[in-house]
């Protein structure tokens, strides 16, 4: 793997992740505790690039295994139109590496001013995000020096993770989440080989990435880092939607990435596979199930995993594949063009 910031921050996910599961248990079970005492009726969560994504992966999640609706909020309706909505009965959450999204903060602090349980997931405690907030969760990453944001990302759904497991309850639940270092270990070593394929793409200039469920997620995060590592126009589809209408601009040697782990969601990804291969496209597989990877001209093999975790997994071949696309096109991979660490939206 290339020995850039961006190589070695991928590969510390593992440790991220084991890190965060050791030391921020006793801290989240104080949030859900407080999130049972305040019974919110839906959850709202404010957040831009990177963290929109583990956002969407909270959709399920919560909703799955928990029960509770998650829109995601409108950070323009708080700061250009100057109309909040009522967030007062809900769980509001903000979600930034930095914590200097100014909208996303402007979000939690006009929910807070509305009585609603405000909560920041950021890396740094001392930002404002976190300062606004009732409640902060921290991401306990070290500094991510690359732009392109990975082991914050995963972070982000590993604290998402632990919320949800805290909130359930639920004894399998947290088995579960304790193998999640190891098997994005073993992803890691499962993803090697993506360095000696990626050149086939070289010259491709447009892709999609397609997941549903709780790997919709997935299939927005690969597709950002597409975009800013390799400057491919990529687009995210939910296997339903891709069907309704972007499956029609599909033709022989169309490239699409399709996330397709074990569980509720793999008939319709199975199906889906076998569609694109009648029409002749260029298919990248990442999947635990044998039948699924039968369906890839280039496929990354991932270890078994529970569903509602398969996003920390499915994620890493994505960023590795973003990451080799860009070096075999020559670009900066610590420094995409026109990008900075912190972006500040208003």
């Amino acid at each position: 793997m290339s020995t850039s910031h961006l190589a070695q921050e991928i590969a510390q996910q593992p440790t991220v992740i084991a890190r965060l599961l050791a030391e921020n248990s006793p801290q989240v079970a104080r949030v859900a505790q407080a999130i049972r005492d305040f019974n919110p009726t839906f959850v709202a969560i404010a957040a831009r690039g990177t963290s929109d994504n583990a956002a969407r992966y909270a959709q399920y999640a919560f909703g799955v295994l928990l029960g509770l609706p998650v829109m995601l909020a409108a950070p323009s309706l708080h700061t250009i139109y100057q109309a909040p909505p009522n967030l007062a009965r809900a769980l509001v959450i903000g979600i930034s590496q930095s914590g200097q999204a100014e909208d996303v903060r402007r979000v939690l602090q006009d929910a807070r001013q509305q009585g609603a349980l405000t909560l920041a997931i950021t890396n740094y405690p001392d930002s404002p995000m976190a300062q606004t907030a009732i409640h902060h969760l921290a991401l306990l990453a070290d500094e991510e020096v690359s732009i392109a944001a990975t082991k914050t990302y995963t972070a982000q759904l590993t604290v998402l993770a632990m919320l949800v497991n805290a909130l359930a309850d639920r004894p399998h639940l947290r088995d579960e989440l304790s193998q999640v270092p190891r098997l994005v270990q073993e992803t890691l070593d499962l993803s090697a080989n993506i360095a000696d394929w990626a050149e086939r793409y070289r010259y491709m200039e447009k892709f999609a990435v397609l997941g549903r469920g709780y790997n919709y997620s997935t299939a927005f995060e690969i597709s950002l880092k597409v975009n800013e590592l390799a400057y491919i126009a990529t687009t995210a589809y939910s296997e339903a939607d891709f069907r309704h209408g972007p499956i029609a601009m599909v033709q022989t040697g169309f490239p699409a990435l399709l996330i397709a782990p074990q569980g509720a969601l793999l008939d319709n990804m199975r199906d889906l596979a076998e569609k694109l291969s009648e029409r002749g496209a260029e298919r990248i597989v990442i999947s635990n199930d044998p039948t699924m990877l039968a369906y890839g001209h280039k496929v990354v093999r991932v270890p078994e995993v529970a569903e509602w975790l398969s996003p920390l997994i499915c994620v890493i071949p994505g960023q590795i594949f973003a990451m080799h696309q860009a070096l075999t096109r020559g670009y900066p991979v610590d420094k995409p063009r026109g990008l900075s660490k912190v972006t500040i939206t208003e």
